[in-house]
This record gives C-alpha cells, sequence and structure tokens, in this order.
C-alpha cells in the first residue's frame, strides 16, 4: 500500500482509506452480536494487514457500535495504534434524539460538537482523534462557533487535525476563514456517477487549499463493483460499464480497480474509501494501486460517464 503526507499535516495516510460504516453489520446497536463484532475485527484485521492507515468513522454508524468495535480492537491491540489514523464526525442528529418530539436535524453548535467528540473518543477507547469532522452542513452554522469548539478540542489534546464532510466551497471557506489552522479533508461523494465535484468547485479547491478529498461511495453503492449490474436510469450507465469490463479485460485487473483507479488519477489526491467487509475484497482493492490510469483512459470514461460528448 503506497502512502502519502497529509498536505498542512504530519499524517502519513494510505492511498486508499477504510469506511468502518458497515463493520456492526447492523444498524441497531442493540442487535449486534458476538458474531457481528467478530465479522467486524475480521475485516478491520484485513485493512491493517493490508497496508490500510486511515479508518473512516462516524458517531451515527450503528449508532456509536462501530467506534466501540475498533476502540475494542485497539484496547487488545495497542500497536495498532502507531497504524492507525483514527477520523471520525459528528453533528447529524436522528429523530428522537434528545426527546421524543426532536426532529431530524444537523448540529454544530459547540457544545455539542464537543460532547460528540468525547463520547467518539470514549467509545475508541484513545485520548485523541487524528482527524474530526462535522458531517453535513448545519443550515444554522456558526462559523464562529464552530472555531470555538474546534479550538477547544485541539488545544485539549483531543483532535489532531479538522476536516468537513459534504461541503461545498463556500462553506468550507465561511468555516476556514474562522480558523488559524488549515481544515485537511472534505469527504464528498464522487464516483463516475457523480460527476458534481468536478464541476461544482470542491476539487478546484481542494487544489487551492491543499484540501484532501476523501471519496465516500467510491463504486456508487456497489453498482460500480465488479460483477454488478448499473442502474436502468439515465441509460448511458451501461455503456459505461460495458467500457470499464472491457478496460478491466485489457489490462487484466477488476471493474472494481478501474474504478478507483479513475478516482485515483486525479491531481487533487482523491482518497477513495473502501467500504466492503468481505475480507477478499478489502484486500483486492489495494491493486487498484498496482497501475496508474492512462490520461486517455481516464478522459474515455469520463465522456462515458457524461453520457455525452465534451463540450
Amino acid at each position: 500500500m503506497t502512502t502519502f503526507a497529509l498536505p498542512q499535516t504530519d499524517l502519513v495516510v494510505s492511498r486508499l482509506a477504510y469506511g468502518c460504516m458497515r463493520i456492526a453489520g447492523v444498524w441497531d446497536p442493540n442487535a449486534v452480536t458476538a458474531e457481528h463484532e467478530a465479522a467486524g475485527r475480521a475485516a478491520l484485521l484485513a485493512a491493517y494487514d493490508s497496508g490500510y492507515t486511515l479508518f473512516d468513522h462516524a458517531d451515527i454508524y450503528s449508532q456509536g457500535a462501530c467506534e466501540k468495535i475498533h476502540g475494542n480492537l485497539l484496547a487488545e491491540s495497542p500497536s495498532l495504534r502507531g497504524q492507525t489514523i483514527l477520523a471520525t464526525k459528528c453533528g447529524i442528529r436522528f429523530p428522537g434524539d434528545p426527546n421524543h418530539d426532536s426532529p431530524h436535524r444537523y448540529d454544530f453548535r459547540a457544545e455539542h460538537i464537543v460532547w460528540s467528540c468525547e463520547q467518539s473518543l470514549r467509545r475508541l477507547q484513545v485520548e485523541t482523534i487524528d482527524i474530526y469532522q462535522l458531517h453535513r452542513p448545519d443550515y444554522l452554522m456558526n462559523p464562529d462557533e464552530v472555531a470555538d469548539a474546534f479550538i477547544r478540542l485541539k488545544e485539549s489534546g483531543k483532535v489532531r487535525w479538522f476536516g468537513v464532510s459534504n461541503f461545498l466551497p463556500s462553506k468550507v471557506e465561511a468555516l476556514q476563514s474562522r480558523l488559524r489552522f488549515p481544515l485537511t479533508v472534505n469527504q464528498v461523494e464522487i464516483h463516475l456517477g457523480r460527476l458534481a465535484c468536478f464541476e461544482d468547485g470542491t476539487l478546484d479547491q481542494c487544489l487551492t487549499r491543499r484540501i484532501t478529498p476523501l471519496a465516500w461511495s467510491p463504486l456508487g453503492g456497489g453498482w460500480l463493483g465488479a460483477g454488478r449490474e448499473a442502474p436502468a436510469n439515465p441509460p448511458h450507465l451501461a455503456a459505461l460499464v460495458d467500457l470499464m469490463d472491457a478496460m478491466a479485460e485489457v489490462y487484466g485487473v477488476t471493474r472494481t480497480e478501474i474504478a478507483l483507479r479513475w478516482l485515483l488519477a486525479h491531481p487533487a489526491g482523491i482518497v477513495p474509501i473502501v467500504g466492503s467487509t468481505r475480507p477478499e475484497a478489502i484486500r483486492q482493492a489495494v491493486h487498484a494501486l498496482d497501475e496508474p490510469m492512462g490520461y486517455e483512459d481516464w478522459y474515455r470514461l469520463l465522456v462515458a460517464a457524461r453520457g455525452e460528448g465534451l463540450p
């Protein structure tokens, strides 16, 4: 697994991240069994064995159960902490939290950010989170209040670096203008079926600000992966999948590797987040790093993904 230094930080991360969203096996934390936890541990160990160093969490993933599973593993095998860049997120609140009539909402109030971080630290059983992110933009975000929370967490040693997730450039700028340290990552949906980040300024801002884009759902929820069918709509996606299969055959790789190589080729340094819980798939994804994608192949796929020629 190749690694690189995260711009403007002292963090050295793998070119692929491991997404921990599914390691609990079920969304209801009360339904997590010993078998579920064992499968989650096996997935994490496969990621470690394959050279992944960046592990992506969020407080809402199985309502904290995913963080707990990883925390238990780290507590039992302390040497793994030195191989782990822990990233987690906060800010999404479900209906009924904390009262029965509380709505689904986003919450970037300072006290909630600090409290959420402390809960994640407890579940992960560590003293410091390496990258702490805001999960989805809060329409009521007060950049000064968020900056206050970040400063408190950084000065207390609870967080090393900060980032955001699903932020458009305008929101990033509003927050960055209040901070005396750089935001390091923006986790956004990027794949051959989701091209918005190439045109809405997100990746341009990443290049300008030296923010690393983390690509969630790099396989489009699975359909870009090997052996899967394209969605029926829009109809041009079937031709995209056919082209990917043809390229995979030419290069002797899987369609999954083609999808990941396409993201890895971008100069912004996109880090795809691999979310499979199957150890063999976790290991196989690393082969996307074996060879870079050629310039012309990249554009062939872009045109197919657009469903029309370039202007």
